[in-house]
């Protein structure tokens, strides 16, 4: 039966594609979601959510704004949104009825705020991002995420990974409620130059792509009121690939079509949240806030490298 309803929700078109290339039904995201619900509802709980909705025959589009048809019951919070310069009332996933209306949205994919609602200057982690170039091997990011692991053994943190459900990996590294924003952001510049001088052969910090020669990208812009993708959470990627932690002792032999909407639900038999690898939340020293401050912010390099550029080639014409 292609309805059905769940909980109180009505739930439609279940045996719909998701989108080309999927290889799963609607039916199939709902049954996962209900599958990691204890585990991916305690990554999104408080914090303002961006979806990533694909409706039939049309294209994926990110969803910020909650829609004014969405039950009373959804609980939102008004902030704003620097990309689209208004204010946005973000849904908050507080529970599982929640996340099943999303989903019968045919929200895919889950990118939550780093802050929770109400405290947008606290960070809970530090993201470090990690993308392999174009065509690039998934060993090579793992050979980044082994980088920036030893970086934050040098200065004393922990973090666990994740894969990003796409071509790369996530490094998340919880950070305690002294920690604001601006100090966040700083220490992750400060780690992914580290991680960079480590093994500059392999890996990059370089935001403009032209300048990366082939290397692993360190981002180290996740921060402030920047997203990303839950721990859990599916992906537009053909095979519907999930973001899924992995110990760090296991990252080598495991590749990121190894975790899918199918897959998943099959591996969950005594995994722990985080692969049970989240460390506790940690302090961040002066003295890493400084070196991390010495260092410019990529997104303003670029820019005005970009500009630089462009006004370069224009004297040439």
């Amino acid at each position: 039966m292609s309805d059905a309803e769940r909980d109180g929700i009505k739930l439609t078109h279940l045996d719909d594609s998701l989108f080309d290339g999927a290889g799963a039904t609607k039916r199939d995201l709902v049954d996962y979601l209900e599958a990691v619900s204890g585990l991916i509802l305690p990554e999104l709980r408080g914090r303002p959510l961006s979806v990533i909705r694909v409706r039939a025959g049309q294209q994926p589009f990110m969803q910020k704004n909650l829609p004014d048809y969405a039950p009373s019951w959804i609980d939102s919070f008004t902030m704003w949104a620097e990309s689209s310069r208004r204010e946005v009332r973000y849904p908050l996933c507080d529970d599982w009825r929640t996340l099943l209306w999303l989903a019968n949205q045919r929200a895919v994919e889950y990118h939550a705020t780093l802050s929770l609602a109400g405290h947008l200057d606290r960070p809970s982690y530090l993201v470090l991002d990690i993308d392999p170039p174009p065509g690039g091997p998934f060993g090579q990011a793992v050979a980044a995420a082994h980088l920036i692991r030893r970086a934050l053994d040098e200065v004393g943190l922990a973090g666990a990974v994740k894969t990003s459900g796409s071509k790369g990996l996530h490094v998340f590294v919880p950070v305690d409620a002294s920690v604001d924003a601006e100090q966040a952001a700083a220490v992750t510049r400060a780690i992914a130059a580290r991680a960079e001088r480590l093994d500059p052969a392999l890996a990059t910090t370089a935001f403009i792509k032209d300048d990366r020669e082939g290397k692993v990208f360190l981002d180290s812009t996740r921060a402030y009121g920047a997203t990303v993708a839950v721990a859990y959470s599916p992906r537009v990627r053909p095979g519907v690939q999930v973001s899924f932690p992995v110990r760090w002792a296991d990252i080598d032999a495991v590749t990121p079509a190894d975790f899918t909407v199918h897959s998943v639900p099959g591996l969950l038999g005594g995994h722990p949240a985080w692969a049970g690898e989240l460390p506790a939340p940690q302090a961040l020293s002066a003295d890493l806030v400084e070196e991390g401050r010495a260092i410019p912010v990529a997104r303003v390099v670029a820019m005005h490298e970009g500009k630089r550029r462009k006004r370069a080639r224009e004297a040439q014409d």
